[in-house]
Order: structure tokens, then sequence, then C-alpha cells
């Protein structure tokens, strides 16, 4: 669909006025609305550069929302619906392809199931599976509408700097680290953080050289 071509990150809300979220243990997806205005709420999305037609969402711990092979409960239909980091990216599990329904979106997985927010009562109640079987009552469970989110700037930076946080001194580090390619200041207004996975392991290879000279030189 051309609206996930438009943005970079989605938020989905189901029928239940709810948001899919991929919750801090960095494995379940449920729903939440208290959660609706966090970062768990926010999915980025990937293209797949050998089928224009689906997409992958990556959630805010960089795992991929996923449709499982593992029933929700046993002897029941609907299969769970997880954050994963597979070691392959072509893993179809990850793959979910857009389905305009009127105003709203369906997600179907590559098996032919649909992305799933479940009703009912407990032990139901805010779990996200994905599912074939659909009745005209439950038929708005596998509806989501989509939100375009925009992301900071400068997250991505302050997410690199949570993540050398335990290194001592980060900020006199990073003003005199060399970064590779083009010289860039971080005081600049026009920095814009994103970095690539190679440049942040390149920045912090050279922090750690920086640190281990200081160890040597005591």
């Amino acid at each position: 669909m051309e609206f996930f071509k438009k943005t970079s990150a989605v938020r989905l809300k189901t029928h239940l006025d709810k948001y899919l979220i991929a919750d801090d243990d960095q494995l379940t997806v449920r729903q939440s609305q208290t959660a609706a205005g966090t970062r768990r709420a926010r999915w980025l999305i990937e293209h797949v550069d050998s089928n224009s037609h689906v997409i992958r969402l990556k959630s805010c711990y960089g795992r991929y929302l996923t449709a499982s092979s593992t029933p929700l409960f046993l002897g029941m239909s609907g299969k769970k619906v997880l954050q994963t980091l597979p070691e392959n990216t072509k893993d179809l599990a990850i793959e979910w392809q857009p389905v305009r329904d009127g105003f709203q979106v369906k997600l179907k997985a590559s098996d032919g199931t649909y992305l799933r927010a479940n009703g009912a009562m407990p032990p139901w109640r805010n779990t996200v599976t994905h599912d074939s079987s659909s009745t005209s009552s439950t038929h708005n469970w596998i509806l989501f509408d989509v939100e375009a989110v925009d992301i900071p700037e400068d997250e991505e930076f302050n997410d690199y700097l949570t993540m050398v946080s335990s290194l001592s001194s980060v900020s006199d580090e990073l003003s005199g680290l060399e970064f590779v390619g083009s010289p860039v200041s971080i005081r600049s207004s026009s920095f814009s953080p994103r970095f690539s996975a190679r440049t942040m392991f390149s920045m912090k290879k050279g922090l750690d050289r920086k640190n281990q000279s200081g160890k040597e030189m005591g």
C-alpha cells in the first residue's frame, strides 16, 4: 500500500481503541491504551526488496513483529504474535502484507492468516494472535487504523549514548572521537544522527581503543 511507503513508522489502533504495543520483555506483543503515547506503540517500517507488496514491522527494541507457529492456547486456532530477531531477515514469518479494507487495514501473514486483536474476557483480553478463522461478529478484530508517527531526529543518537553509557565520561569520549567518513560536529545543528550499524560499530571501536590506551598509560 502506498501509505506505508510515505512514512517510516506507524501506530496500529485496534477495534477496542487500544494500540498494538511491544512489551518490555522484548518478546510479547499485546494491546494497551495506557502505553499508546510511548515508543512501545511505534513500529518502524522496513520494505522488502524482493517483494514490494509486503513489509516488516520493527519494535522499539529492534525486534520484528512475527507470526509464530505456537498456539496462544492449547486446542485453539489463534497463534502467538511475538517480537523476534531471526538469524535470517528473509524469514517469511516477519513479513506482513497490508490489505486495505475501507478506511482500515488488515495485515496478512505469509501463511494466509491475519493479525488479530482479540476481544472478549480473560484470558483473551488484550492478546494479539494471527488467525484464519473469522466470523461476522469478529471481522473487525483483524482491522486496524494506521497512524503515521514522526521519529525525533536525536532519538537514534540518544539510543547510541544509552548503549555506551557504561563507559566513563561518554560526553568527553564522543567529543574527541574520530568519525569514520565525512567529518561532522556533534554540536552542529545540521547534524542528523542517522547511524548505520557499521558506523555505530566504528564509533564504539574507537571508544574501546581510547579506553584501552588510557589503561595502558595508567
